[in-house]
């Protein structure tokens, strides 16, 4: 039987509790609503704080941040509480400028023309504006992507400027003396809170994320698993492991470009033991199973699919598939 190994927080009337069981996620949501009201939810960095604390250093938990939406993206504000509220007029989808592409956060060229918001790739280097709790706008002149800009902005002053009565305020053309893009407090995502909550709060570990973006690397050949096994131990780091959504993202980026397909991943049935494990002892603290995907037999590995929803199938260890190494 597959155990996961994390423990979790439950949220009753925003009082924290570390429940200290080894559950799957969905496990833990069904626990939480059970005995108390869902898994936890987090609405500024004083709710951040607080899940903090609760923990005490014990270890990594989950939370009720979700992504079981089917890539279904919305709009939102960074700072909590302001509503994204959509309006055509208020964008420009043909008004970016060079090599800006298409992407998942907002910003807005700022002119006499008084340019409408874009979303372009949040990779990009810009100016931004932050808000701080005097109420008041502070245009950054430093080129830093959406995400460093958010970071700044909630470390120096409180969040980037959200809303458009922020946005499209007399101050902010005040602070306006040159031509100009930057960034806004706009991004979009799939991800949703297990309660129902449209939080838009956010404190994702960028680091990590960075990390394995680079980490992980495709082999357009076709092995048994033991033989992509032994070549990504000899070549590189090891055959990859899957511990977080970040890890899954970016094996989901390589794995399109498999020419099988399924991909080999390190996970692999113990039939002695009764579970799955991962060959590099990491813990199994997350799961992209297929609905009929997972068969508990001697002789199995876990392929994930090199396309559609990029799940996870267990297969007969003797199939040759590409596979994805961490560098």
């Amino acid at each position: 039987m597959s155990q996961s190994q994390c423990c979790f927080f439950t949220c009753r009337l925003y009082e924290y509790h570390f429940i200290k069981e080894n559950k799957s996620w969905s496990e833990a949501q069904k626990y939480c609503r059970e005995k108390y009201t869902d898994l936890a939810k987090v609405f500024d960095m004083t709710d951040m704080s607080r899940l903090r604390n609760s923990a005490q250093n014990q270890g990594e938990a989950w939370i009720g941040l979700n992504n079981n939406t089917g890539g279904n993206r919305t709009w939102r504000w960074s700072l909590p509480g302001v509503e994204y509220i959509h309006n055509d007029s208020s964008w420009n989808l043909n008004g970016r400028t060079g090599k800006e592409l298409p992407g998942n956060c907002g910003r807005k060229r700022y002119d006499n023309g008084d340019k409408k918001l874009v979303d372009v790739s949040c990779d990009s280097t810009m100016w931004f504006f932050c808000y701080d709790d005097k109420k008041t706008l502070n245009l950054i002149t430093l080129f830093m992507n959406w995400t460093q800009a958010q970071s700044y902005c909630r470390s120096i002053h409180t969040d980037l400027a959200s809303g458009l009565d922020q946005v499209d305020g007399e101050e902010m053309k005040a602070l306006i003396t040159t031509t100009f893009s930057a960034w806004v407090g706009l991004f979009r995502d799939s991800w949703r809170w297990s309660d129902g909550s449209d939080f838009s709060f956010r404190y994702w570990d960028m680091q990590l994320f960075n990390d394995e973006q680079n980490k992980l690397i495709l082999i357009k050949e076709n092995k048994t698993w033991e033989e992509a096994l032994d070549y990504c131990r000899i070549f590189h780091r090891g055959l990859v492991s899957i511990t977080n959504p970040y890890q899954q993202r970016w094996a989901e980026v390589r794995a399109k470009n498999a020419s099988s397909p399924f991909v080999w991943l390190s996970l692999r049935y113990s039939c002695t033991l009764d579970l799955w494990f991962w060959v590099n002892d990491k813990l199994v603290c997350y799961e992209k199973w297929s609905r009929e995907g997972k068969t508990e037999d001697c002789g199995r590995a876990v392929g994930m699919q090199s396309g559609g929803q990029y799940e996870w199938v267990s297969q007969r260890d003797n199939e040759k598939y590409n596979f994805v190494c961490f560098k």
